[in-house]
């Protein structure tokens, strides 16, 4: 996967100054921030949030949609490390399951303005998002070899119903509710059901 430092770019596709690479990250940061508190946010008062002039975010960001679409590849870049960073191709399949659905958590938490804004990002974003959808297929994939999901069980339902217990997971998610917690009841939910040992004879 691209690294944050390859998805923090110049328009020409040539990778930021560190100095600069450091004042983008800041500015995404705080814009992320703030309209995830007011989503009619200006960039005026993104770059207040930065700490920095309102004219470094111009210079950056050329209009308040650049600055929204950048902060959701961005995001996006975050989203698959978060990814490979359960290791779902080399931990054991229910470990990698556990971990994968914690950081996903963690990231719609971190930054759920920008995933939210990732669909209608643009072709990079759809790319990104489609390796995540094949890593995930893969991890079931092990999954179902190791025993945890039955022999007959379609891939990418599995998968669309993985993405849907998230994404409830992550809507009714409490100020109680910490990702952990969730990620154990996704994944039993996933797995398990529930229905009771006796349901199938019914």
């Amino acid at each position: 996967m691209t690294t944050q430092r390859q998805a923090l770019s110049t328009k020409a596709g040539r990778p930021l100054r560190a100095d600069a690479e450091r004042t983008v990250r800041t500015i995404l940061e705080a814009a992320e921030r703030t309209l995830s508190r007011d989503p009619g946010a200006t960039m005026e008062q993104i770059a207040e949030a930065a700490g920095v002039a309102r004219t470094t975010v111009h210079r950056r960001f050329a209009t308040r949609e650049a600055l929204i679409d950048a902060l959701a590849r961005w995001a996006t870049r975050l989203f698959a490390e978060a990814v490979d960073a359960a290791r779902p191709d080399t931990a054991p399949p229910l470990v990698a399951l556990y971990q994968t659905t914690v950081n996903v958590l963690d990231m719609k938490v971190s930054w759920g303005f920008a995933m939210s804004r990732a669909v209608a990002s643009g072709p990079e974003v759809e790319r990104v998002h489609a390796e995540i959808a094949e890593t995930c297929e893969r991890l079931l994939r092990r999954a179902r070899e190791a025993g945890l999901l039955r022999r007959d069980v379609d891939i990418r339902w599995a998968r669309r119903a993985y993405y849907g217990l998230i994404h409830q997971a992550d809507l009714h998610r409490t100020e109680d509710d910490d990702s952990a917690t969730l990620a154990s009841l996704v994944v039993d939910t996933l797995l398990h059901g529930t229905g009771t040992p006796d349901a199938d004879r019914l």
